[in-house]
């Protein structure tokens, strides 16, 4: 069992020497490694994050996409669509988080890494069919949690919360259809009693 632990600074300064010129940006948040790297570059600083001495992070433990059209209460400038990964190294005890930004927003293509690490399958799977992230060189990139015929990406930003189809049993027909979501739209403003002395207040 690994008895110490790299300091943060330690795992940038060898993600540094690893990537160099592939790395955008780097920094250190609250303990933790965040490192930028270009669409073309993501595949071979995968495999040097992999395999590079003071690196060595053997394990993929998660990957997911992020809509960047609305972040917070503005409008985030820069690419869209964002897929993050974290990484684990057992053998030196230290992570670190990468991130990298699909270049274009109408069609989000990256390379896929399920080649480097194999627990990316159903990741890539996952952001694929949540976000509409398209993951070059997977081998079955098709969608995991969504309804078969399901149209769209729902974790999108601009995707309606009601949906745009809804499925149920017709008896009829003796089976599953879809039709048009007939929930209507509707905003609920809470109604709020002041009594006075409730309870037992004055």
């Amino acid at each position: 069992m690994t008895q110490f632990s790299v300091r943060p600074e330690d795992t940038q300064a060898a993600v540094v020497r690893a990537l160099g010129d592939k790395v955008k940006s780097i920094s250190i948040n609250l303990g933790e490694v965040t490192a930028v790297v270009a669409a073309p570059d993501y595949h071979a600083a995968a495999l040097l994050l992999r395999d590079a001495t003071g690196c060595q992070f053997e394990q993929m433990i998660d990957l997911c996409a992020v809509d960047y059209s609305e972040y917070g209460s503005a409008v985030a400038e820069g690419p869209r669509y964002c897929v993050v990964v974290h990484l684990l190294s057992v053998s030196l005890n230290q992570r670190i988080r990468i991130k990298v930004f699909a270049p274009d927003d109408d069609m989000p293509l990256l390379d896929s890494i399920n080649d480097v690490w194999n627990a990316a399958n159903w990741f890539e799977r996952e952001a694929f069919d949540l976000f509409g992230v398209v993951f070059e060189g997977h081998e079955d990139l098709r969608r995991i949690l969504t309804d078969y015929g399901f149209i769209g990406h729902p974790f999108r930003k601009d995707f309606p919360t009601t949906g745009h189809v809804e499925m149920r049993y017709d008896a009829e027909q003796a089976r599953v259809v879809y039709q048009p979501v007939t929930i209507e739209t509707r905003e609920i403003t809470p109604r709020i009693i002041r009594e006075d002395k409730y309870g037992g207040l004055h």
